[in-house]
């Protein structure tokens, strides 16, 4: 939602449910207006700017203090009420919130949205919990997939005592998901709520560095006892492990299956993109490709599907010029344009629309340019392949074939350019294989 948004909420809900019991602190339980009363705050004086989630200069390398920055006027009992699933009213203004946007999207007919909601690992009572809030408030939208993100915050939970090794982080995430795939008469709330979960997530700030570099020599998670945070490739690889295995079961018993689609590349080491490549379905941000021409072929020969978000960048990592969507699009990386944290990185009611107008102003895109990526984000979202139709019956073949310019708007020409050029590439690598073997060794 919007910061906007956000606020009129806020307000709405004070006026109708002031005196309900919204909150539960040290044992004692506080209504909405107790709430605000301990905040010294009346929520009609307060506006966009006094409600402080738009991350801006401040936050620029600030890892810390964009998360802070979840906490309307800074109060994470604010956050704790309106933007949680699990709380004292069982997520019942989240829920509502949602809905109000999914309302906008279902009026807008051709937006759809893939939120994330959090599963932690710290219980495998998580996923229960939040199937159970998904069905009772009824969070369904045909115009939305939900994705699932998981926080690399095994450390946290680990000087907490919460879990004794990264073993029983990964139980908490994905033995539930079994359970519900093997026995869904047993887990039903479960097993409806996966059907609109379109895949999976790995988040947190890429910049922290870790001094272990994941190898064969590594301890297996069950061995992983220390306080110590693995590093970003061991969370990539067993969570790709979990998922596949997952996802090969669901296939066998004829039910949905999921994406792995890591935050990835947006800082840090060059690492995190090389076991992104090995594992991921998808990823997100990349910015980090630009300093690597070969892993860049890479993703361009294999067409990994990147969601780049210029404007988060621009406040937490990378400066809007400098980011390397444009010629990323040139050279022909599958790239999309993506919204992340509308409340904290954008203005207006329609975020996605403010990603591509001022990329378009900037770079001074094409239509053809605009469209194309538009149609990228189509093709690499979790979306069924009945609204992936809206691109054309025969958006799956390749090259102008699959391409129907009356619903993408893309030039065929483009679109014959890109697949003729690739296939060269492709054969260029064919070729030089092939090449090599003949060639006979050297004494």
């Amino acid at each position: 939602m919007s910061q906007k948004h956000l606020l009129t909420f806020i307000q709405k809900t004070y006026k109708m449910d002031a005196d309900r019991v919204v909150l539960e602190k040290g044992g004692q339980k506080m209504t909405l207006q107790q709430v605000f009363r301990n905040l010294n705050m009346d929520p009609y004086d307060l506006s966009v700017d006094s409600l402080d989630v738009h991350a801006g200069r401040h936050t620029f390398h600030r890892f810390d203090k964009f998360n802070a920055k979840y906490n309307p006027v800074g109060a994470s009992e604010l956050r704790e009420i309106f933007l949680k699933t699990d709380n004292c009213i069982n997520g019942e203004y989240f829920a509502q919130i949602i809905k109000e946007v999914a309302h906008d999207l279902e009026e807008s007919k051709y937006q759809y949205a893939e939120p994330r909601l959090s599963i932690y690992g710290s219980s495998p009572d998580e996923w229960e919990s939040l199937a159970k809030w998904f069905i009772e408030h009824q969070v369904y939208s045909p115009n939305m997939k939900w994705m699932i993100q998981v926080p690399r915050i095994y450390d946290i939970f680990k000087s907490k005592k919460l879990v004794p090794n990264f073993a029983r982080m990964l139980e908490n995430i994905f033995f539930p998901l079994f359970e519900a795939t093997l026995d869904p008469q047993k887990h039903k709330e479960l097993h409806i709520f996966l059907k609109y979960v379109s895949g999976f997530d790995s988040v947190d700030d890429e910049s922290k560095h870790s001094d272990h570099m994941f190898s064969f020599r590594s301890p297996k998670p069950e061995q992983w006892t220390t306080d110590d945070n693995p590093p970003y490739s061991y969370y990539i690889f067993y969570m790709y492990a979990n998922i596949m295995v997952l996802n090969n079961l669901r296939k066998e018993l004829g039910l949905s299956t999921f994406q792995f689609r890591p935050h990835c590349g947006e800082a840090g080491s060059i690492t995190h993109l090389v076991s992104a490549f090995l594992t991921a379905d998808n990823i997100s941000h990349g910015l980090n490709l630009k300093q690597s021409p070969v892993l860049q072929y890479l993703y361009y020969l294999a067409q990994v599907p990147i969601a780049m978000s210029p404007l988060s960048n621009n406040s937490l990592f990378l400066e809007y010029s400098k980011n390397p969507l444009r010629d990323f699009l040139h050279k022909g990386l599958c790239v999309s344009l993506s919204t992340d944290d509308p409340m904290q990185f954008h203005y207006t009611k329609e975020p996605l629309m403010e990603e591509y107008a001022i990329a378009a102003q900037l770079w001074k895109l094409s239509t053809c340019d605009v469209c194309e990526i538009a149609r990228n984000s189509v093709l690499q979202s979790g979306l069924c392949h009945q609204v992936k139709h809206f691109l054309g019956l025969n958006y799956l073949k390749d090259g102008h074939e699959g391409n129907d310019i009356r619903r993408t708007n893309v030039a065929q020409i483009r679109m014959a350019y890109r697949h003729e050029t690739l296939c060269n590439e492709l054969s260029f690598i064919v070729d030089a294989v092939k090449s090599e073997a003949m060639t006979p060794l050297q004494e």
